[in-house]
């Protein structure tokens, strides 16, 4: 079973960041999840959800993905005894999804002040895949100053941007496009859309 850390903070795009947990919970990935303060505003603004305490949101995650024991971990920002905290125990792969600049900044400097930023910092220095999804419109030029930092260290930068060509019918097909996409990133099979090319039997 592979084990993905996915981290969800205060950017808007909480979509993308919840329908990502729930299709690798389908997959049969373990997920690791933990969240900031901000995302759980954002959550509650976008979707109408509440990411409470990490135990409260762990069980109301569980019976909404139908998720067994063990496949969905959810920790606090300060627990620095979860497995995504060392180098001993690292995810095989992490996706912070929306990130926000702050937080993206502070992976490209190594500050390593909660467990979001020391989960990407492991997964940098263990040579695991990390994938930030940055939601912010227009980029200045720090903050893609920090993330050709980030690239150069091979974190892959994927910011949400639906394609048309599969003729998206809903919002749910433009989420699906970019949860495709991370997938195909954490190295992650699924069927959320057609690839290109490909003949419409495959």
């Amino acid at each position: 079973m592979k084990t993905i850390a996915v981290a969800l903070t205060g950017a808007s795009g909480m979509p993308y960041g919840i329908r990502l947990v729930e299709t690798l919970l389908a997959a049969g990935c373990r997920v690791q999840l933990v969240y900031t303060q901000a995302a759980q505003i954002v959550a509650r603004q976008e979707m109408d959800l509440a990411l409470a305490q990490p135990k409260e949101t762990e069980a109301a995650l569980r019976e909404r993905f139908a998720a067994l024991p063990g496949e969905l971990l959810v920790y606090g920002r300060e627990e620095w005894f979860a497995p995504i905290a060392s180098g001993t125990n690292p995810p095989d792969a992490m996706a912070i999804c929306p990130c926000t600049m702050g937080t993206l900044a502070a992976v490209a400097a190594g500050l390593s002040s909660n467990l979001i930023e020391r989960a990407a910092d492991v997964c940098i220095k263990e040579g695991r895949r990390l994938v930030l999804v940055p939601r912010e419109a227009p980029f200045s030029a720090l903050h893609l100053e920090n993330m050709l930092r980030l690239a150069r260290l091979g974190v892959v930068i994927l910011p949400p941007n639906p394609g048309f060509y599969h003729q998206p019918q809903s919002i749910a097909d433009l989420i699906d496009f970019v949860v495709a996409r991370i997938l195909d990133q954490l190295g992650v099979p699924h069927q959320l859309m057609a690839r290109w090319g490909a003949s419409p039997e495959h």
